[in-house]
């Protein structure tokens, strides 16, 4: 089933029948433009008087009932310990989640209170009027440390799968194009030195895996951030979502020529996420030493992503530029994600020439 059809469906069946379930009769319900990859159908759900709510239905199968149990009960816990997080709506039936089958397919629904603020794509990635970017790198770091803080004395009723779950020998060779040996031995490589790696419970845990400026709202009066979608939340090492926080930082220079000025700037922007970070939570010097590493791992999960996405779409897999890009760190053992290194473009970022698959 793909999304165009869920968005059929969804007209004509499933929101009268999650109107009822949570109470959103009188509520005006607009479909949100997909991402790329998405794997859900989102509405935003608008009545006046009443705070915002967002709808989500999920349609692929390759998550079970479980997997979203898993992550509501993680978004709830978080919500009441004091995580800056979008908490889920219980239905009125008292569920965090509820299960629509309509011939013979399932749907698993849930509702979210909207995230106070906005994305700073909304806001043309301008931050508050006569404040310093710094606090919004400061609170990047806070808010994913505390997470993380709360992540370390989280004990699960259902239990998320971990990064081994997914990321296997047996996975790279199924879903990467034989057309591509190398990229498949150094993701293989990768995964070895991965399981080398300390799994204590200070340095692996439940994290959000996709901790960008898309996945948080910012309340520009406050400068507060509150996180939202969890869909690919999972036992992961910290440094996964440290590492993710570093490579989206990039944006804030990616157009400067010189690569010692961006080079100082990516040090400095790191140091200020760091101070955030470590205000709610440790984190060991070990494990930052490992950010190149990591970096790495943050490309392989978006190579993996980029072909889930062809396989989902019943596309034939190719590599355009970005994905040459990604493709191309990983083979060659470029750090960084490449930004220091002749292969990066400051009139291109982050491409490189199409490769046939």
């Amino acid at each position: 089933m793909i999304y165009n059809e869920v968005v059929k469906i969804g007209d004509a069946y499933l929101l009268p029948l999650a109107s009822k379930l949570y109470g959103l009769e009188g509520y005006e319900i607009k479909l949100v433009k997909a991402h790329i990859g998405g794997r859900n159908v989102v509405y935003i759900c608008e009545k006046e008087g009443a705070d915002p709510k967002i709808l989500r239905i999920s349609f692929l199968n390759d998550r079970n009932r479980e997997d979203f149990q898993g992550e509501v009960e993680y978004i709830r816990y978080l919500f009441e310990h004091g995580g800056s997080v979008s908490d889920v709506v219980n239905s009125l039936k008292g569920n965090l989640l509820e299960e629509i089958t309509h011939n013979i397919h399932t749907f698993f629904i849930c509702l979210f209170k909207k995230a106070k603020g906005k994305m700073l794509v909304e806001n043309n990635y301008q931050y508050r009027d006569g404040v310093p970017i710094t606090e919004y790198y400061y609170n990047c770091g806070k808010v994913l440390g505390k997470m993380h803080q709360l992540s370390k004395e989280y004990t699960p009723v259902h239990r998320r799968y971990s990064f081994f779950d997914k990321y296997t020998a047996e996975y790279i060779e199924e879903l990467i194009p034989g057309s591509l040996p190398l990229l498949k031995e150094k993701m293989l490589d990768l995964l070895k030195t991965l399981k080398g790696l300390d799994r204590n419970r200070e340095s692996f845990g439940m994290v959000h895996f996709d901790y960008n400026d898309g996945n948080y709202s910012i309340d520009f009066n406050t400068g507060q951030i509150t996180v939202f979608d969890f869909d690919n939340s999972c036992y992961s090492w910290y440094m996964f979502d440290l590492a993710g926080l570093w490579t989206h930082g990039v944006g804030w220079i990616q157009f400067e020529p010189d690569a010692g000025k961006r080079k100082k700037f990516m040090d400095n922007y790191f140091e200020t996420v760091l101070e955030g970070y470590k205000f709610e939570t440790s984190i060991e010097n070990s494990m930052l030493d490992k950010l190149p590493l990591f970096i790495q791992v943050t490309l392989m999960e978006g190579i993996v992503d980029a072909f889930e996405v062809m396989r989902n779409n019943g596309e034939e897999p190719e590599c355009d530029e970005e994905l040459s890009y990604l493709i191309k760190c990983l083979e060659d053992d470029i750090p960084y994600k490449g930004f220091f290194h002749a292969i990066y473009s400051c009139e291109d970022p982050f491409e490189y020439e199409k490769r046939n698959v």
